[in-house]
């Protein structure tokens, strides 16, 4: 029903990991698209989402990342490490530069995985789906809205189809200061009934615009996704800036004044702010003064939106 998409950085795949055995027992399957040259994070990740008897999809062809020029590493640690696991799906990604004949040969090639289409910017649905024919009841097509406007979509009726949308507005830390809460998504309401989806996904709370590394922090956020129950159950998120914003210096007190602001907006009750394990964390780490770094921070509030929509969709 639920797919996050992930991009397979160090603590993305933590946050896959650590949530494996909540994924399977909510049949939430990752989208993962591996961007780093070392494999290793990836296979832990994946060997806990199968101890834990989850699923997941892991893209043989990315866009971003070390692997965006050849996927055959990818491929090689499924079909090695990963043979006989028919719970581990290859994804693959149709961007605007691929022809129908690379997709079918790509499909072909990883058939013992069973293909799972991702839209994302192709250009020849209705050839692709002419090619498809028959074989179309038994695959999964996950369409990045932004990219895969309903008549494209229809294209691909008798699938199973799953709609990810991108409900992170990305912006400079600093600039989220003047948007302490927004609108996130109401997908979750409105995938099936209104849209024919069999299941929705998003970039989680980090969006789908890629950077390969950051620079050093002149603000520190922290974002943290609520259903609000007096809004028909839409999610908002809220982003919680540090005061502090005009140097890069010191990201350890400005994450106390931005974890500062998230604890007293917990603590005034009227949050809406669901009490899951990461916010316990964050709790905790306010209690000890501890900044763990701004990659865990992530970790932290990525666990607590997968959190919030398992408790809501249970």
């Amino acid at each position: 029903m639920y797919y996050p998409y992930f991009r397979g950085k160090q603590f993305e795949l933590i946050t896959i990991r650590e949530l494996a055995e909540l994924l399977a027992r909510k049949n939430f399957i990752p989208v993962i698209e591996p961007v780093r040259e070392s494999l290793g994070g990836l296979k832990k990740a994946l060997k806990a989402v199968c101890d834990a008897g989850g699923r997941a999809i892991v893209i043989v062809n990315p866009y971003h990342g070390d692997h965006q020029e050849d996927g055959a590493n990818i491929s090689g640690l499924l079909q090695e490490d990963f043979k006989d696991a028919d719970n581990i799906s290859a994804g693959i990604l149709l961007r605007n530069d691929m022809a129908v004949d690379a997709v079918i040969a790509c499909y072909q090639q990883h058939i013992d995985h069973h293909p799972v289409l991702i839209h994302a910017g192709f250009t020849a649905p209705k050839v692709l789906a002419v090619e498809l024919g028959d074989r179309m009841p038994e695959l999964t097509n996950i369409f990045i809205e932004d990219h895969a406007n309903t008549l494209y979509r229809k294209h691909f009726d008798g699938s199973t189809r799953i709609l990810v949308r991108d409900g992170f507005k990305r912006r400079k830390n600093s600039e989220f200061a003047k948007i302490p809460i927004e609108e996130f998504s109401e997908l979750h309401l409105t995938f099936q009934s209104d849209l024919g989806m069999n299941g929705f996904g998003d970039f989680l709370v980090v969006g789908d615009s890629y950077s390969d590394g950051g620079g050093p922090a002149y603000a520190v956020a922290i974002h943290l996704t609520f259903i609000d129950p007096d809004a028909d159950e839409v999610m908002y998120i809220y982003h919680f800036v540090s005061t502090t914003n005009d140097t890069p210096n010191d990201p350890a007190g400005k994450f106390a004044q931005a974890l500062e602001k998230l604890i007293e907006k917990l603590d005034s009750g009227t949050s809406h702010i669901l009490n899951t394990e990461a916010i316990q964390e964050f709790r905790s780490l306010h209690a000890k003064g501890h900044f763990p770094g701004l990659g865990y921070v992530k970790k932290l509030s990525m666990k607590h939106h997968i959190e919030t929509l398992a408790a809501y969709l249970d």
